[in-house]
């Protein structure tokens, strides 16, 4: 290094790079004022890999210059690396030639490679003091915004993020606007989306189906027009950020019930969006955890416990309308847009139910024109804007869980911010890995990191993982891979990441299942584009993801427990016990299979399985199977007939809708996964913690309670019988006492009141099964980790991962992704980076390359 003195002080030259998310967080604006305060003379600017910069200064204010970048950047940015190197003032070379007098912000320069992108942000607290203040310009503007706020991955359209590369290239600045984009003192400073009344998009109110062209009100009159309708009762569509919303007053009975008749909704929980903390305290409770996720910068819906002082009677109605659950899915408003439509200036209400606005199985709507048409038995209004939103965005969803947040859908406010991939690749010390499996050696030349991976998921709550260095890109929420509309939103978003992160696929990704949409394009593209293609099993895939979640690449003992997932045997699996790693696994133990009378259908008509499950028990009365006796007799004879021919699922999600049947006398359920939340929803209690001594005794009154008895300690006594039996080599959980002590509480004086104490009890035999299994099949101690969309329920996740870490195991569950099979992505992408780093591999890996069979099998 080289220095140069001037006015008796020492100055430096230094090369910056930046790499992470530091374009659309005012982090140029951010480097301009500091370089202000501590003297720094040079440049910066954008790039398509981050940011660089040339800065000069005297040598201790460089050193102040750079340790305040590393601890105080911008609320948004999130910084991956900072590289810098020295340059000889004295012998400059022609790329750096010159001097400089002052720190001026240069024009973008796109090279190869790629940056980050900030998810949308919510309203700033300056912006929203801006907002209603009327000396102002922005006075109550609904498109408001700064570098530390508003839109940005659904406006954006490429790399490097300038305005002409978002949609607001369509509004030109005006003067006003222009000089703020101009001025370093500016909050506006270079912020990409800045507009004002006077050249920014607009929003406008309709009643009308006949198109943009028949607005009828425009201006604040939208939000009078709008606060009207709510207050009325009716149904508004609402264009926001990442697509549109149907909103109603949600604590008018009438107006919920309207909403879910015309959207064919009829049970599912709704979202709610709140003006305020103290709006959401009227009708939730919130620990201070979740305080903190519902007010931080992602805005996303969280889950919170119903008030239980409700005292008036249809608010009470309300919110039992809204959902079946003890709980309610509440966010706060997250753009100017909402804050205004909720601010109650005309009268409007002030808790606004907030869900999809879309055809039933489709992707939610971002068109104006599509939603007046597709939308126009549904809603009385339309609350719109001309502003286009260039990638679709769902509401996040989250609880929280040990203080963080635990993701149900990760989406708006998140995404697409990567997940950085923690896991070491350890390697033999002669660099060449034996083959898990075969015992052969692996070599090649292998893709740095998890370059090219394209994870593609599975069908549940789709979703896919592409992979660039040490980063995962994540998709936003898609939904069920069922229909074209959902396929085409799959693949769209899909090229959307390939093209603004600069990736290109080196291997093809995909579940074992051929029938799943998200199999057929991985080995469509595979085919077509001649790229490896490596299938991974599902329930393996949910372990891994909760692997990497968690940065652990060793050994692990996996319970994973969904509703559906190809096994390597062929059949159905859901109530897996795994051990493995990231190179291979072996599947200790499962549950007894519960066969499925009329295969998918099953699913929905979950009579079919309680019937399933009473025949397999034995049950000689089927009076508890809520099927008509006709029908319960056909499907009997079925079932007696050719039960080889039925297919049959060792499923935690398949037994949960089975006993669902039995406890509630429900024979049909309108979404995957209802059956078990409507377990979970009837329990007294949610979680096992909270068993009182007097629901203890309640629920067993014949014995003589202990009282130093106390939870979770209690649970062992609350089961059902937990028995297991050996088959290929597997421990089976025997569900057969189970469904006979159901029966049998269900036949005796009063079982049908009970119905919340035997889903209890039932939960609890699932948390002391899951318990027992662990301490058979795992006696090395494992690390334990718990995936798989069952995992949604709080009474198990908080009563599995308790009982086994009093038991001295070490637990981990989920807190970057999804539980659900929206996290599955991530865990194919783990496994093929680790196979691919090991060996290079490019050729198609079958399941039989990375399951190991119990020895003896």
């Amino acid at each position: 290094m080289s220095d140069r003195i001037r006015k008796g002080h020492l100055r430096q030259r230094i090369h910056i790079h930046i790499e992470g998310i530091v374009q659309g967080v005012g982090f140029r604006p951010f480097l301009h004022r500091l370089a202000e305060e501590h003297g720094i003379c040079g440049w910066v600017r954008n790039t398509s890999a981050g940011l660089e910069g040339i800065l000069e200064g005297e040598t201790p204010e460089l050193d102040l210059f750079l340790t305040e970048l590393k601890t105080s950047p911008p609320p948004m940015a999130q910084i991956e690396a900072i590289r810098t190197e020295n340059i000889d003032i004295s012998s400059d070379t022609a790329q750096h030639t010159g001097t400089f007098d002052r720190f001026t912000i240069r024009e973008s320069r796109i090279r190869t490679g790629s940056t980050l992108i900030s998810p949308d942000i919510t309203m700033c607290p300056e912006c929203e003091a801006e907002l209603y203040d009327p000396s102002d310009r922005r006075y109550r503007y609904p498109f408001i915004n700064c570098t530390n706020c508003g839109p940005r991955y659904t406006i954006i359209e490429s790399l490097p993020y300038d305005r002409e590369r978002t949609v607001m290239k369509e509004f030109p600045m005006c003067q006003d606007c222009a000089d703020e984009y101009s001025d370093i003192q500016d909050r506006r400073y270079h912020a990409q989306p800045d507009c004002c009344p006077d050249c920014g998009p607009e929003v406008f109110y309709t009643d009308s189906t006949a198109g943009t062209h028949a607005r009828s009100i425009s201006g604040d009159d939208t939000f009078l027009r709008s606060q009207e309708l709510l207050t009325g009762g009716g149904i508004l569509a609402v264009k926001g950020i990442g697509g549109i919303h149907l909103a109603c007053d949600a604590l008018n009975p009438d107006a919920v019930l309207r909403l879910r008749r015309r959207k064919h909704r009829a049970e599912k929980p709704l979202a709610l969006m709140c003006r305020s903390l103290d709006a959401v305290r009227r009708i939730c409770e919130i620990t201070p955890e979740e305080e903190k996720l519902l007010t931080g910068p992602a805005r996303p819906i969280v889950l919170l416990a119903k008030n239980k002082t409700v005292s008036d009677s249809q608010t009470a109605r309300a919110l039992d309308i809204l959902s079946f659950s003890p709980r309610l899915g509440v966010m706060l408003p997250y753009t100017p847009l909402h804050t205004l439509l909720l601010d109650g200036t005309y009268g409007g209400p002030d808790i606004l139910v907030m869900t999809s606005g879309n055809v039933p199985g489709c992707p939610v709507l971002t068109d104006n024109e599509a939603a007046l048409s597709a939308l126009a038995d549904v809603a009385d209004g339309f609350l719109l804007h001309n502003r286009r939103i260039a990638n679709r965005c769902d509401d996040s969803l989250i609880a929280e869980w040990q203080g963080r947040p635990y993701f149900l859908r990760r989406s708006r406010g998140y995404a697409p911010r990567p997940i950085r991939l923690n896991i070491p690749v350890q390697t033999p010390p002669d660099g060449i890995p034996a083959d898990a499996d075969t015992g052969s050696a692996c070599t090649g030349s292998p893709p740095a990191d998890a370059d090219g991976i394209f994870a593609l998921g599975a069908e549940q709550k789709a979703s896919f993982a592409l992979g660039r260095g040490s980063y995962a890109f994540l998709s936003p929420y898609i939904g069920d891979l069922k229909n074209a509309e959902t396929s085409e939103h799959y693949t769209g978003a899909m090229a959307t990441y390939e093209k603004l992160f600069h990736l290109m696929p080196s291997v093809f990704v995909c579940d074992l299942h051929p029938d799943y949409l998200s199999t057929r394009e991985a080995k469509r593209r595979s085919e077509q584009e001649h790229v490896p293609l490596m299938q991974v099993q599902h329930h393996w895939a949910h372990m891994a993801s909760c692997m990497a979640d968690n940065g652990l690449d060793g050994p692990c003992f996996g319970i994973i427990w969904d509703g559906t997932g190809l096994g390597t045997d062929g059949n159905i699996w859901g109530g897996e016990f795994l051990t493995g790693d990231l190179e291979s696994f072996q599947r200790v133990g499962s549950i007894r299979p519960v066969l499925l009378p009329g295969g998918d259908r099953a699913v929905r008509e979950i009579g079919r399985i309680a019937l399933s499950l009473a025949k397999d028990a034995e049950l000689s009365d089927l009076s508890c199977v809520p099927l008509p006796e006709e029908k319960r007799r056909m499907l009997s004879a079925l079932i007696d007939m050719s039960p080889s021919s039925l297919p049959a699922a060792s499923s935690i999600g398949r037994l949960f809708d089975g006993v669902c049947a039995l406890i509630l006398g429900r024979s049909e359920i309108d979404y995957e996964g209802e059956g078990a939340a409507l377990v979970e929803a009837v329990s007294p209690v949610e979680t096992p913690d909270l068993i009182s001594k007097e629901l203890y005794s309640r629920i067993l009154p014949e014995r003589e309670q202990n009282s130093r008895c106390q939870p979770p300690a209690s649970l062992q006594e609350l089961a059902w019988p937990v028995t297991f039996y050996e088959e290929d080599r597997l421990r089976i959980f025997d569900t057969r006492p189970v469904i006979r002590s159901i029966a049998s509480e269900l036949y005796s004086p009063h079982g049908k009141e009970r119905n919340g104490i035997l889903a209890l009890r039932f939960m609890a035999t699932l948390i002391c099964m899951a318990a027992d299994q662990c301490m058979a099949l795992n006696p090395d101690r494992l690390p334990v980790v718990l995936s798989g969309g069952v995992f949604q329920n709080r009474f198990l996740l908080h009563g599995i991962t308790s009982l086994l870490e009093s038991n001295g195991f070490s637990v981990y569950t989920h807190h970057q992704v999804s539980t659900n099979d929206e996290g599955v992505a991530l865990g194919q992408l783990a496994i093929a980076r680790h196979r691919q780093k090991l060996s290079g591999a490019g050729s198609a890996v079958q399941p039989s390359d990375h399951y190991k069979r119990k020895k003896g099998a």
